[in-house]
C-alpha cells in the first residue's frame, strides 16, 4: 500500500495541530474542515487546504459525517483522521469513511464497535487474559433473584453501569442489597433515555483506586506493543486533569504482566491502530475497564519516556505499514507529566471563552506545549475547554515535577480566566508529590477548599 498522499483532520484545537505536525514531517499534504466558528484556529492557517463544515455547533459541523467526506471528496484526501472526541470512537463513522473510499486512521469499524459496547469489551479482554473487575459476566435481566444473588457474589458496594455508557454516565454505586433492585431499574431508565439502551451490568466498586492505563499500538498484520503505562487519578467529574508516566509505586513485575496481556488482546482481536487500556488498580490488583480506540489527549506523557512518535505510527500502520519496532526496540526512560489547562474559572470551573490577549509558552529543558493559542486568537464558547497541554520531562519523577512546576509558573494566558492556579496548587501538593493517590483524591480537595 502506498503512504497516504493527503489527509483530512476531522478535529480541532490542539489535537489537529498535532496531527498536522506529524503529517508535515512524513511529507503527507494536510486539509483542515471547521466551523464558521473556527476559521481562526491554528492548524487551519497552516494546512495545505481548508474547507469549512458547517456552523459553530458540533452537530452540523464536527459531528456532521456527510459534510466531512463532501470535503474530503472535494479535496481529493486520501485518509482521514479523526483525532480524539467528536467521530473518533463512532463505528458508523468508521465505516462511512471505507465505503467512501477513503481510509479511516484508526480501527475498523467492527473492532471500535467490540470494544465501545463495555459488555462485549470485558467478555473479548476475559478471553485474552486481561484481567477484569469481579462482576455479573454479561447484562443483568429481569431475574431479581439472579441479581441479587450476583451481587452477593461480587460483594457490596457494587455499581451498575449502562453498557452503553460513558464519561462518567450511566452508574449508580449500592451499598445494600435493599437498595439493589431499585437502583438496576432506575439505572435501565436512565440508560434507554440518554444512549438508547437499556442494557446495564454489575460490578464490584472498588473504595480508592486509581485509575491505570496501558498504552498500546498495533499494526492489525500480527504485531503489536505497548508503550508502558500512564497515571491518570487526578480527576474531577470523571474527567482527567493531569497525568503522568509510569503510574508510581506499581510492581515492575506485575506492571510488565498486564502491558503484554493488553498486547496480546490486541493480537487477538486483530486491532489496528493506536488504542489504551484502562484499569482501575487497587491493592496491588489491576481491573479492565474500558479500552479507548483512538489517540488519547494524554498520549505525549508516553512519547517523552518512549521516544516514539504515536501519530505518526497511526499514520503509517493506515498506510498499510506494519509496525517500524518491535517491543525489544522500545526503551523506558525517565518520567514525564502533563497538566491539561482549560479555559475556564479555575475555582467554580465555569468556561471562560474569548479573546486571549497574551499567550507565552513556557520553555526550557524537558518541556513541550501541545497548544493552537496564539496572541489574539478567541477561544469560542462551542467546544471543550482544552486549550493547552503542559508536558514535562525529567531523568526522575522529582525533576519532571520540578521541571513542570517552572514551567506552570512561566505559562502566561491573559484576556480568559484559566485552571493554571489549580494546576500550580496541584504540583505543590504533598500527597500528589508522594505519587498514588486515588481516583478520589482531587474531588475531596476541592471539596475541603
Amino acid at each position: 500500500m502506498a503512504k497516504l498522499e493527503k489527509v483530512l483532520i476531522a478535529n480541532r484545537g490542539e489535537i489537529a495541530l498535532r496531527i498536522l505536525r506529524a503529517c508535515k514531517e512524513l511529507d503527507i499534504q494536510t486539509v483542515a474542515v471547521h466551523s464558521t466558528a473556527d476559521s481562526e484556529l491554528k492548524h487551519v492557517r497552516l494546512a495545505d487546504e481548508s474547507v469549512c463544515i458547517g456552523p459553530p455547533s458540533s452537530t452540523e459541523s464536527y459531528l456532521n459525517v456527510p459534510a466531512i467526506i463532501s470535503a474530503a471528496e472535494v479535496t481529493n484526501a486520501s485518509a482521514i483522521h479523526p483525532g480524539y472526541g467528536f467521530l473518533a470512537e463512532n463505528a458508523d463513522f468508521a465505516d462511512q469513511v471505507e465505503k467512501s473510499g477513503f481510509t479511516f486512521i484508526g480501527p475498523t469499524a467492527d473492532t471500535i464497535r467490540l470494544m465501545g459496547d463495555k459488555v462485549s469489551a470485558i467478555q473479548a479482554m476475559k478471553k485474552a487474559g486481561v484481567p477484569t473487575v469481579p462482576g455479573s459476566d454479561g447484562p443483568l435481566d429481569e431475574d431479581n433473584e439472579r441479581t441479587a444473588d450476583i451481587a452477593r457474589r461480587i460483594g457490596f458496594p457494587v455499581i451498575v453501569k449502562a453498557a452503553a455508557g460513558g464519561g462518567g454516565r450511566g452508574m449508580r454505586v449500592v451499598h445494600n442489597e435493599a437498595a439493589l433492585i431499585n437502583s438496576v431499574q432506575v439505572t435501565q431508565s436512565e440508560a434507554a433515555a440518554a444512549f438508547g439502551s437499556d442494557v446495564v451490568y454489575l460490578e464490584k466498586f472498588l473504595q480508592k483506586p486509581r485509575h491505570v492505563e496501558i498504552q498500546v499500538i498495533a499494526d492489525g498484520q500480527g504485531h503489536a506493543v505497548h508503550l508502558g503505562d500512564r497515571d491518570c487519578s487526578l480527576q474531577r467529574r470523571h474527567q482527567k486533569v493531569l497525568e503522568e508516566a509510569p503510574a508510581p509505586d506499581i510492581d515492575d513485575h506485575l506492571r510488565m504482566q498486564v502491558a503484554e496481556a493488553c498486547v496480546a488482546a490486541c493480537i487477538e482481536i486483530g486491532y489496528r491502530g493506536a488504542g489504551t487500556f484502562e484499569f482501575l488498580y487497587e491493592d496491588g490488583g489491576f481491573y479492565f475497564i474500558e479500552m479507548n480506540t483512538r489517540v488519547q489527549v494524554e498520549h505525549p506523557v508516553s512519547e517523552m519516556i518512549t521516544g516514539i512518535d504515536i501519530v505518526k505510527e497511526q499514520l503509517n500502520i493506515a498506510a498499510g505499514e506494519p509496525l517500524s519496532f518491535t517491543q525489544e526496540e522500545v526503551k523506558f526512560r525517565g518520567h514525564a507529566f502533563e497538566c491539561r489547562i482549560n479555559a475556564e474559572d479555575p475555582k467554580t470551573f465555569m468556561p471562560s471563552p474569548g479573546k486571549v490577549t497574551t499567550f507565552h509558552a513556557p520553555g526550557g529543558l524537558g518541556v513541550r506545549v501541545d497548544s493552537h493559542l496564539y496572541d489574539g486568537y478567541t477561544v469560542p464558547p462551542f467546544y471543550d475547554s482544552l486549550i493547552a497541554k503542559i508536558i514535562s520531562f525529567g531523568e526522575t519523577r522529582p525533576i519532571a515535577l520540578a521541571r513542570m512546576r517552572q514551567a506552570l509558573d512561566e505559562l502566561v494566558v491573559e484576556g480568559i480566566r484559566t485552571n493554571t492556579p489549580l494546576h500550580r496548587d496541584l504540583v505543590r501538593d504533598e500527597a500528589f508529590k508522594a505519587g498514588g493517590v486515588s481516583i478520589h483524591y482531587l474531588e475531596s480537595k476541592l471539596e475541603e477548599r
